[in-house]
């Protein structure tokens, strides 16, 4: 296919890199994980037995896991802070591993609680389970909450993702928010640590009302706005490799957009059966004028039905997203890393990145490099270099160990590396480039498995 776009003269601004607040935010995090523990300190006397010892330990965890309730929701609030300057797929895993932390911090504490409470009362488990549920205030709603969320936890383990669908698995994580709001009620309700503490529980609403207003301003007013000011339809789909499509999207005033080469939007086509579904695609070429494209591989029921897509279907987008920009350089050459249609956000960076780069794209064959004869133009105006790492004749895999790399790249340790491509690939990669001397701050990746 022969690019829509015009060429653009790469800058060659000296290097620099942006400092990220990721740290800041981890300890921020933990701060108030100890603020929590704090509250529960304060308001814990002398515990007797082991009924006081269960009943503590429960309530300890119950805090905790309100406490990372509001992380969870906060982390998908899809802050622009977090996802353009930490990275969206790091968020994405600080959520998963919040989200197992959650998980595991409610079951300890309906345990422990309920055999507290049946200790205290000299009543069986079951008994005791069955007066909580229905007697306590807030405890029906609770309930629905704890499984709602159990739900989404078990649909989240890696094993059950293989065996459903995104789309499935989209739907299903949604009802986090639900989960939440059901059981939010039984927090202050029946916490000891907020009966007669007005401070607390202030601090508590706080806490919850401010991951709401996060949630309701990133996640559906700042996306109404956009595709109300911009209104976005599909211009034109076009094959690039076997099960690989380009999609042009048009719109108006895009120039206003703050998008990077090297990020994405999570896009929802209202047509070809896509509509229920906010799926990430990368730009696969700098912005020109009113229009934007991605390049997508079928890789399953939602990308194979972009193919399907007709001009002037309505699309929804939101973004942009991502850090794998030209703002995470901090050396004058580059070595850009793609694997398969990880090639998308490096193809963006090809063209725009400063300074001398170099792009390695691995493949199987030569008819699975999707927009090969752009990035040959790309090389050529610009100076830069494109290798291909094929799989050989008989389909043995190419060499990408770090002798390998060395060999190729004597001064890779030099280099900032940006690494785009499947999960498998990607941790390999990083392995061999970190064996073969490159710092952990120069190598770049991002990914969409979430």
């Amino acid at each position: 296919m022969t690019t829509v776009y015009e060429r653009r003269t790469a800058s060659r601004a000296a290097p620099s890199a942006r400092l990220s607040p990721a740290g800041p935010l981890l300890a921020l995090l933990w701060a108030g994980a100890a603020a929590v523990l704090a509250l529960w300190w304060a308001d814990t006397g002398s515990v007797v037995g082991a009924a006081g010892w269960l009943t503590g330990a429960g309530r300890l965890a119950g805090l905790l896991t309100g406490y990372a309730c509001a992380v969870l929701v906060g982390l998908m609030a899809r802050v622009p802070l977090l996802e353009r300057r930490i990275g969206s797929d790091r968020v994405a895993r600080w959520h998963a591993m919040a989200g197992r932390y959650t998980v595991c911090l409610l079951l300890a504490h309906i345990v422990l609680i309920l055999a507290g409470y049946a200790a205290q009362d000299r009543r069986s488990l079951w008994h005791e389970t069955v007066t909580v549920v229905l007697d306590y205030p807030e405890m029906l709603k609770a309930t629905a909450g704890t499984v709602i969320l159990l739900a989404v936890g078990v649909t989240s383990v890696r094993a059950v993702r293989r065996r459903t669908g995104y789309e499935f698995w989209y739907h299903v994580h949604l009802l986090t928010y639900a989960a939440v709001f059901l059981a939010f009620g039984h927090q202050v309700a029946l916490g000891n640590e907020f009966s007669g503490d007005a401070a607390a529980t202030g601090a508590w609403y706080a806490l919850y009302l401010g991951v709401a207003a996060l949630v309701v301003w990133f996640r559906v007013l700042v996306p109404v706005r956009l595709n109300v000011r911009h209104r976005l339809r599909v211009e034109s789909v076009q094959p690039e490799a076997p099960g690989v499509w380009s999609v042009v999207v048009h719109g108006r005033r895009l120039a206003e957009l703050p998008v990077e080469p090297g990020q994405f939007f999570r896009w929802r086509f209202l047509g070809a059966g896509l509509a229920r579904t906010s799926t990430p695609y990368s730009l696969s070429a700098p912005p020109r004028g009113d229009r934007m494209r991605i390049t997508v591989k079928a890789l399953g029921g939602h990308s194979a039905a972009v193919a399907l897509l007709r001009p002037g279907t309505r699309v929804w987008a939101e973004g942009p997203y991502g850090a794998l920009t030209a703002g995470r350089r901090t050396a004058p050459k580059a070595l850009l890393v793609a694997g398969g249609v990880g090639v998308t956000p490096l193809r963006a960076l090809f063209e725009t990145l400063p300074g001398e780069v170099t792009l390695l794209y691995r493949a199987r064959t030569a008819a699975d490099l999707a927009l090969g004869a752009e990035l040959e133009a790309i090389a050529r105006w610009r100076g830069a270099r494109v290798r291909y790492a094929l799989n050989g004749p008989h389909g043995e895999r190419p060499d990408l160990s770090a002798p390998a790399l060395l060999a190729a790249f004597p001064d890779l340790a030099g280099h900032d590396v940006y690494l785009c491509g499947p999960h498998g690939f990607a941790r390999d990669l990083y392995r061999e480039l970190r064996a073969a001397g490159v710092p952990d701050r120069r190598i770049h990746h991002e990914s969409f498995e979430l």
